[in-house]
């Protein structure tokens, strides 16, 4: 089974809320690369998100639809959180730009906060796939 097909077989709230993720994480930070004050922090975001993506789908071929699946989120994102709250707080940074990255950076954390509790449950034992492979 793919990841694709995995993802659809959860509840609609999480099929929903990986589409905004896309818009948060990819499509959001491409459009900050249009202003030259914020490209550093859009190329940063997108190359974080792209390597997440990579290994989130590395591991699940590996390992299955299993909690650690949030690890790459957490080691990516991470630093990119606090690296937008710098980013977003530069006297220098255009509004909408800031704006922007306000939305991207609200996104990721709300993610960070499932992927902790995921990988944090994994780590305690609870191991079994979320959806089983045919």
């Amino acid at each position: 089974m793919s990841f694709d097909e995995a993802l659809a077989q959860q509840p609609t709230w999480v099929f929903l809320w990986v589409n905004w993720l896309f818009i948060g994480a990819f499509v959001l930070p491409a459009v900050l690369l249009i202003w030259r004050a914020s490209r550093l922090t859009g190329a940063v975001t997108l190359s974080a998100s792209v390597l997440a993506g990579l290994a989130i789908n590395w591991m699940y071929g590996q390992m299955g639809y299993v909690k650690l699946l949030g690890l790459p989120h957490v080691l990516f994102w991470t630093p990119v959180a606090i690296f937008l709250v710098a980013q977003a707080r530069r006297p220098d940074m255009p509004v909408w730009p800031r704006r922007i990255i306000w939305v991207v950076l609200v996104t990721i954390l709300i993610s960070l906060a499932f992927d902790y509790v995921d990988v944090l449950r994994y780590i305690l034992g609870e191991r079994t796939p979320t959806v089983m492979q045919a």
